[in-house]
């Protein structure tokens, strides 16, 4: 259970409690689901109905549930960046799916929060990474946190390309379509859906680029199919013929992310350095 509180100020003077929660996040399921949890909402520690009236001074508080399904725990060696009572971001190492699958039981990032938090939690992953791509994952703890979490996040990924681009800047608006038959890969085509990349070349290492990618939508693949629509394949990404001599996967980290707080509403930056295969290469 996650308890946070608020004190009114002025502007929220005679604001009903429902337009209040609104307005700072709360879901219209969510306030359903507050109405229906014993002292879900309170007022300066007695119940509150939804409609009851707020007055300078107040202590607001929502108690929120955190149930549901998680996985089966699993330790395992996986470096935590950030922790507090709303979020948890960890730094996956490369070839750990962050997802449950047929394929892969047991053996996740989902399996590890599990075990960490040791509690009967949603896994909330407010954005994933492919199973082969390292680098910061954010985890919300609780529907709010992931509600405006979600979508909000401007993420630093940094790629090893195959060779140099031609212009060590520049602007990638091209659309991403599925590459025939195909469930995973994708390729660049004008019936594609719109996609844009913005990309800055940040150092040169034995013939091949290192690449900030800061991406303006979210599309499946959209860096390495990009990069390869650029002639630049992402170094190890055997899907869209990157060279495998150096790494043996695609060289993609997700080494920043910038967002504001879910609750406290400040402004936070989180980093976490190359994994070593990417050390090596660079």
């Amino acid at each position: 259970m996650r308890e946070i509180s608020f004190i009114i100020s002025e502007k929220d003077n005679g604001r009903q409690i429902k337009d209040y929660l609104r307005a700072f996040g709360v879901s219209a399921s969510l306030l359903s689901k507050l109405k229906r949890t014993e002292n879900g909402i309170t007022k300066d520690g007695s119940f509150a109905r939804a409609i009851d009236v707020l007055s300078v001074g107040d202590e607001l508080k929502i108690k929120i549930e955190n149930s549901g399904t998680m996985s089966s725990p699993a330790k395992m060696d996986i470096q935590i960046i950030y922790e507090d009572e709303d979020i948890l971001v960890l730094n996956k190492p490369p070839l750990l799916p962050v997802h449950e699958s047929r394929n892969h039981i047991g053996d996740t990032l989902s399996n590890f929060v599990s075990y960490h938090c040791n509690e009967n939690t949603a896994f909330r992953a407010v954005f994933r990474l492919d199973r082969d791509t390292s680098g910061l994952v954010m985890v919300a703890k609780h529907e709010l946190a992931a509600a405006k979490l979600s979508g909000k996040i401007k993420k630093d990924y940094y790629a090893v390309l195959t060779g140099v681009p031609e212009n060590k800047s520049g602007i990638i608006n091209a659309p991403i379509a599925r590459c025939g038959d195909s469930i995973i890969k994708r390729k660049v085509s004008p019936d594609g859906e719109y996609s844009v990349s913005e990309y800055k070349t940040i150092k040169i290492s034995n013939g091949n680029a290192l690449v900030k990618f800061n991406l303006l939508t979210g599309r499946t693949h959209q860096i390495r199919a990009h990069s390869a629509y650029m002639g630049h394949p992402l170094l190890g990404d055997t899907m869209y013929g990157g060279d495998t001599a150096l790494i043996k996967r695609q060289a993609l980290h997700c080494k920043d992310i910038y967002f504001t707080h879910p609750v406290t509403e400040t402004e936070m930056h989180l980093s976490c350095d190359f994994p070593s295969d990417i050390k090596e290469v660079l």
